[in-house]
C-alpha cells in the first residue's frame, strides 16, 4: 500500500477550506469534485477523504454516504483501515443500508489482508452473536484468539470468558485466568473479573 505524503493531506485540507470568489457559492457537488480530483486513485488519500466526510472535518461536510463511498474505493484496493471502517458503517447502517453479512465480509477481508486486531475482534463478535454469519462459538474463538495474540485487550478478555464458560473452547479456568491477567493490564473491568476468578 502506498503511503500518503503529508503534502497531500495539507493539499486536501487547503482545497476544502479554499475561499470561493466573492459573491459565489460553491455547491457541495463542486467541493466533492475538487476533492475527488485531488485524491485520484491513491487508497490512502481516499481513506483520509472518507474520514474527513465521516467526521465532517477539514472543510468537508459530515456525510456518511460520501464516507462510505471513499472507504469502499480504498477498501477495494486493499486498504485495511478503510475495510474496517466500511464494515463498521455496515454494522451501524451509517451512509449505507445496515447489512451484517456485508460487514462480516469486510471484517474478514481486513483480517485476512492485514491481520488487523480490531477487524479480527469484530469478526469474532459477528460469529459470537450470529450477525451476518451463522453463530459459531469455535469460529468466534478463532478470531478472538488472533486479535488477543496481537495484544488486543478486549479480545483477551473474551478468550478468558470462553475458557471459563467452555463456550467455543474447552473449559479451562487456568487458561481463563491467564488470558484475563493479560487483559487486566489495559482494562479495569478485566481486573474486576480477574479478582473474581482468583477468589474462586
Amino acid at each position: 500500500m502506498k503511503s500518503i505524503n503529508t503534502g497531500l493531506i495539507v493539499a486536501l485540507t487547503l482545497m476544502a477550506a479554499m475561499p470561493v470568489p466573492a459573491g459565489a457559492q460553491e455547491s457541495a457537488a463542486s467541493l466533492d469534485a475538487r476533492l475527488a480530483q485531488a485524491v485520484g486513485d491513491d487508497p490512502q488519500a481516499q481513506f483520509v477523504l472518507g474520514s474527513m466526510y465521516y467526521k465532517g472535518s477539514s472543510g468537508a461536510r459530515r456525510d456518511h454516504a460520501m464516507a462510505a463511498y471513499w472507504y469502499r474505493k480504498a477498501a477495494e484496493q486493499g486498504h485495511v483501515k478503510a475495510q474496517v471502517n466500511l464494515a463498521s458503517l455496515y454494522v451501524d447502517g451509517e451512509g449505507v443500508t445496515q447489512d451484517y453479512a456485508e460487514a462480516a465480509r469486510w471484517y474478514r477481508k481486513a483480517a485476512e489482508d492485514g491481520a488487523a486486531a480490531l477487524a479480527e475482534f469484530n469478526l469474532g463478535v459477528m460469529y459470537a452473536k450470529g450477525r451476518g454469519v451463522a453463530p459459531d462459538p469455535a469460529e468466534a474463538a478463532h478470531w478472538y484468539r488472533r486479535a488477543a495474540e496481537q495484544g488486543f485487550a478486549p479480545a483477551q478478555m473474551q478468550i478468558a470468558f470462553m475458557y471459563y464458560l467452555g463456550k467455543g473452547l474447552p473449559k479451562d479456568k487456568a487458561l481463563a485466568r491467564e488470558w484475563m491477567e493479560k487483559a487486566a493490564i489495559e482494562l479495569p473491568e478485566a481486573r474486576q473479573h480477574l479478582d473474581r476468578l482468583n477468589s474462586e
